[in-house]
């Protein structure tokens, strides 16, 4: 484990929820998309449906696409949770924005330094353009390139944990490292900056 890494220590407030069950993400083209998926990123599809009838239009909808019986496709990205398209019907939406506000700006995978390696040999077996590897924080880089539908992706890796990495330990602050940004947002006080930080460690 990384100096850096040795400094954090995990969160003193155990969250509700266990990281992501699903990202379900849309496309206008699920075979490619299957394919790029399977064939360079190496997920296997795990699930392959279409959406009941009567859950696209009307008040049955519970927040799918509003289209009917659309194909909803499952990929296994590790750590016991999915990857997940909808298919939109082609020219039906337009294309996203990364980085309009409540939009996906990307997407990180971690993987461990031998898988970090090897993808990036994948991408450049199938001609995948991309960026990196580039430092991203202290002990963390990344390799950044773009899926068909036009969705950000980054292979996420944290060298010197080798073939165990550990992120939260990685990433957290200590309470006065966050407070120091924190501070900076318009009408906080000494009160809301311990309530943000209060399961950061103190040191």
């Amino acid at each position: 484990m990384s100096t850096t890494t040795e400094k954090r220590a995990e969160t003193s407030i155990q969250p509700p929820t266990r990281g992501v069950h699903h990202l379900a993400l849309c496309t206008d083209d699920m075979k490619t998309t299957t394919e790029f998926y399977t064939r360079v990123i190496g997920m296997p599809l795990v699930h392959a449906m279409k959406v009941p009838p009567g859950l696209g239009k009307g008040p049955n909808n519970r927040g799918n696409p509003p289209y009917e019986e659309v194909r909803h496709y499952f990929f296994d990205m590790g750590n016991d949770s999915v990857l997940a398209f909808f298919e939109i019907p082609r020219g039906e939406e337009p294309a996203g924005n990364r980085n309009a506000i409540g939009a996906m700006q990307h997407c990180a995978f971690v993987v461990t330094v031998e898988k970090f390696r090897a993808l990036e040999q994948r991408l450049k077996k199938y001609d995948v353009p991309y960026v990196g590897p580039i430092p991203q924080m202290p002990g963390l880089d990344g390799i950044y390139f773009f899926d068909p539908n036009g969705i950000r992706l980054e292979f996420a890796c944290q060298m010197a944990d080798g073939e165990d990495p550990n992120v939260i330990p990685l990433v957290a602050q200590t309470k006065s490292e966050a407070a120091d940004e924190l501070a900076s947002l318009d009408g906080v006080d000494k009160a809301w900056l311990e309530e943000m930080t209060q399961a950061l460690p103190a040191g």
